[in-house]
This record gives C-alpha cells, structure tokens and sequence, in this order.
C-alpha cells in the first residue's frame, strides 16, 4: 500500500480526546504516523488539524499560531476542573450585569497575560500529568506563562450564560479565562461549552483562502470516507514564501549540498523558512537561506 501524506482538518466531537480522534484518522488512511496540531479536551468540539505521513513534519509550523473559539461560559458557579466537567464547588448569586459591565471586564484581558495552567491538564510534573496528581487530591505549584488574546468578543447573554468568541495565541486555557472572568465579575464561573472555530492557517475568518477546504466531519472519519478531505502538505505552509527552482537544484538539496547565491536567480533574503517547488509547481519542502544568502535543505516532504 502506498504512503498516504496529507493534512485533515477533522471536526473532533464532543466526548472523545483528540488522540483517540488522531488514532482513528491514522486507523482508516492506513497511514503509518500521524499527530495533531494541538489538543482540544473531550468537552471541546471543532477544528482539530491532523496530519498524516509526511504530513507530520509540517504540523510545527502551526502550533505557533493563533487559535480561534467560540465559548459559552456559565457565571454562578465553579467547579473542580473549570469546566462543565468537574464537580459543583460554590454556587453564587449573579448580580445584575450591564454589557458595558461585562464587556469592561473582558477588556482588561486583551493583550499579552500572565496565565496559570489549571490542575485539570495534560502538563507533566516529574513524567506524570497534573490531571492525575489532581485526581489523586494532589495540588502542585504551577508557573504562570505567557499569553496573548488578541480579542474577546461578546456576542450573547442568555439568563447566566455569556457567549464568546475569543482570538488566543497557543498555550491557552479557555477554562482558566472563564474562571478568570466569573472572579473579576465577582459570581464565580466555568466553561460550559468550548468550541474551536479556527486554527492560524485554517481559520475562514483571517484566512479566506481557507473556506476553500471543508472540515472532515466525524461520521466521514469512521466511515473512512476522506475524498476530498486529504489536503496537500503545502496548504499548511501558505503563510511561508517560496521560490521555484529547476530539477538539478532540488537534486543537489536532496543530497544534502548548500547551493551557493551565484547560482540562484537571486539571494535569499528572508530568515523564515521558504517553500520549494519545481517548475511545474510540485512542493518538495522547506529551504533556509546560508549565512552568504545561498539555500540549503531545511526539511525535505516529496
């Protein structure tokens, strides 16, 4: 059986983790590795990016990027995990909030945050995860980390339900900022529903070029159905520049050789990563340039 590269924009379920729903993509492509481009918890629903094969190596060049929700956050109640998940801790009276109130507190988030990661999470303290020493009734210190949201938009309020859509850059928990904000409303507050409506690249909003490339639905994933979901390596690297080059220079990178800027129809100038294709427009991979603004192999995807 041939190797099957690509990139699958999965729509993940609610229910099930996200390297269950990578397990099961790899299963029915048949494809021999696969991995994702950050993981939504079993609440969370919507866009989970999985690459297969070679589609691996380019899964790097997104978990740097900006990540986009749409949140339902419930105010009068915490619970133990942040989220609709955990057990009941207080229940508080909701005061009579204003927008202008509400959206005044959101404000103050906006820009670069310092943000503790909850209990309830994947990070690993001396190799286990915190979810099981929170699990066993054990509470370490966690180190803040920096964040950025870029917007928080109020979109509803229904009875004590706030509905948000949230730009966020990697790292972030949508759990803690609930949390967050049910403290600075002073009623307390968890994550109710959590959805990912975009991940930098593949996100319609900022990336039109994006609508062009539909979401695998679930049911398709288990079905095995993937004709038309399969996407090429290279629309995951859209926002990196590229240079086309002729047959005996991709053979002479292939080999692991620096082609010198005298042989290239201009220096490279750039620090980030290019993207390679031959004249007839077939991506090979990403090339860097030399100190002397030559090109050398940075990774290698035909």
């Amino acid at each position: 059986m041939a190797q099957v590269n690509g990139i699958v924009l999965l729509d993940k379920p609610k229910g099930i983790t996200s390297n269950s729903a990578l397990q099961k993509v790899r299963y029915q492509l048949g494809a021999d590795k696969a991995g994702h481009s950050g993981t939504l918890d079993p609440m969370a629903t919507g866009l989970l990016p999985i690459g297969v094969g070679q589609g691996t190596k380019v899964l790097p060049y997104l978990l740097d990027g900006h990540k986009r929700y749409l949140a339902e956050v419930t105010l009068g109640s915490t619970t133990t995990t942040a989220d609709a998940e955990g057990e009941v801790l207080k229940v508080l009276p909701v005061p009579e909030l204003s927008i202008a109130q509400i959206q005044s507190v959101l404000s103050e988030f906006i820009g670069n945050v310092a943000q503790v990661p909850p209990m309830y999470s994947a990070l690993k303290r001396d190799g286990r995860p915190l979810y099981e020493l929170a699990r066993a009734g054990i509470t370490v210190e966690r180190a803040s980390r920096q964040i950025t949201f870029f917007a928080i938009d109020l979109l509803t309020i229904e009875e004590n339900r706030l509905s948000l859509q949230v730009w966020c850059s990697k790292g972030t928990y949508i759990r803690t900022l609930s949390e967050d904000i049910g403290a600075r409303l002073g009623c307390g507050a968890h994550l109710s529903a959590l959805r990912r409506l975009g991940v930098a690249g593949f996100d319609p909003i900022s990336e039109p070029e994006a609508r062009q490339w539909s979401w695998c639905p679930w049911q398709s994933a288990l079905d095995g159905y993937f004709e038309g979901y399969l996407l090429p390596l290279d629309v995951a690297l859209r926002h990196l520049n590229y240079v086309t080059l002729d047959d005996s220079i991709l053979h002479r990178l292939a080999q692991g050789q620096k082609i010198s800027a005298q042989n290239l129809e201009a220096p490279i100038l750039t620090e980030e990563p290019l993207r390679l294709y031959d004249a007839a427009g077939c991506f090979y991979g990403l090339g860097k340039a030399t100190p002397y603004q030559g090109l050398m192999l940075e990774r290698w995807m035909s």
